[in-house]
């Protein structure tokens, strides 16, 4: 019983002492985005009103994609799913309201080409090109070429943010995940955060809200009687 004991309280320090050696590890540059958010704390960066926005959402059917990362075509082909299969089952894509939040690492998809090329967003992002296999320096899924994307038993299917919002899909951007990338670009090549902030601001897509938070949208599209699907 004294030998456990013993071996209990030995395991214990030894995981408080990794704790500790991993948190000494965090450097200030590794918190500095977040200071950058407190000081911007997730207002919208934009004049047009969020709330506003959301307010858009009157679809029969209703749903709400959370994009946290770069999945391959997911979270760009669960919405044209959505779409597809309701007009199969008798809703056309103008009686359904489709959200899409890219917030985390997704974030990347709300912006230009330009901005893909010029911070590697490829490589912060972890976000490879489907036509190469390498680190993407543009946003393939802006206009993408006719026939890039297929689906074995559907065939061309055409999920370009452009193509789905031409269906009625509603994309948003989150602030605080603009801020934080940002604020890691700026420390790495030595820049001004609010200079790398402006770049995001000018190269956002056409039509994209941009809202405080991804959190901060998911409530509100559930509020407003979306279902939630995660897109891995």
């Amino acid at each position: 019983m004294e030998k456990t004991k013993l071996t209990d309280t030995t395991n214990r320090r030894k995981f408080l002492g990794a704790l500790g050696t991993g948190a000494a590890a965090m450097s200030i540059a590794t918190l500095a985005p977040l200071q950058h958010l407190h000081a911007n704390p997730g207002g919208p960066i934009n004049d047009s009103d969020p709330d506003e926005w959301f307010k858009q959402i009157k679809g029969k059917h209703r749903i709400v994609f959370d994009a946290v990362r770069p999945h391959e075509i997911m979270p760009f082909v669960w919405p044209r799913v959505f779409l597809m299969t309701n007009e199969a089952t008798g809703t056309p894509s103008k009686d359904n309201s489709v959200v899409v939040v890219l917030r985390h690492s997704a974030v990347g998809y709300a912006f230009q080409d330009s901005l893909w090329e010029k911070y590697k967003l490829g490589e912060l992002f972890k976000a490879d090109d489907p036509a190469t296999g390498k680190p993407s320096l543009r946003n393939p899924f802006w206009k993408p070429a006719k026939g890039a994307y297929k689906v074995p038993g559907f065939g061309e299917v055409q999920i370009g943010i452009n193509e789905l919002q031409e269906s009625g899909v509603m994309f948003c951007a989150c602030n605080a995940a603009m801020t934080v990338y940002s604020g890691i670009l700026a420390d790495s090549m030595k820049l001004k955060q609010e200079d790398v902030l402006n770049d995001f601001k000018a190269a956002l897509l056409p039509n994209i809200q941009v809202v405080p938070s991804g959190v901060w949208a998911l409530g509100r599209a559930q509020e407003h009687n979306c279902g939630y699907i995660f897109t891995g």
